[in-house]
């Protein structure tokens, strides 16, 4: 699978800094793999229909590439299964995205517009095209909200870690991110 690079202003997404990334080089793939799993887990069960509209491309492969991540996702909507792979050893998939991984989690949450990222060459898409129309439709209806989502999973902590995930969000989002780097 090709690399991906995409230049980023202060107005797109920040990419994450080296120092944050570098752990996940040395980190036990199941270790990364379980918690990616215990979060994808509890999107899908906020969001049971997520993959209906999917219609189709249901049975298809979806690989997601950070550009700023050691690493790579695969997520099979059929089976409700996510996967981690270190790059370059990513499986086959029939359709690619590639973009830092702010950028890929806004979109997710639908907090960027697509179409405007891929035209500004900040997100690559090979692959088949269409199954990652279907994908980006059932997401845009979702409505997820992953720092909400996430806070489900934290007990007590609930408020806490929502209102931290939220800052998160918003710094990685806004000119403020530059400054993190």
């Amino acid at each position: 699978m090709p690399p991906f690079f995409a230049p980023f202003s202060c107005r797109q997404p920040m990419t994450l800094p080296f120092a944050m990334t570098a752990p996940l080089r040395f980190a036990p793939l199941p270790l990364i793999e379980h918690a990616t799993r215990l979060v994808f887990a509890q999107v899908v069960r906020q969001h049971p229909d997520l993959f209906d509209r999917l219609g189709e491309h249901a049975d298809k492969r979806y690989a997601f590439v950070p550009t700023d991540l050691p690493l790579g996702f695969l997520i099979e909507p059929a089976a409700r299964r996510i996967s981690v792979h270190r790059k370059p050893h990513l499986p086959a998939a029939d359709a690619c995205m590639g973009g830092t991984f702010v950028l890929l989690l806004a979109l997710l949450e639908g907090q960027l517009d697509g179409d405007a990222v891929f035209f500004s060459r900040s997100l690559t898409i090979t692959g088949d095209m269409e199954a990652m129309l279907a994908l980006r439709n059932a997401l845009d209806d979702c409505n997820i909200d992953l720092p909400a989502d996430i806070a489900l999973m934290s007990g007590p902590f609930a408020p806490l870690v929502r209102r931290a995930a939220s800052e998160i969000r918003t710094r990685a989002l806004s000119g403020e991110a530059a400054r993190w780097n």
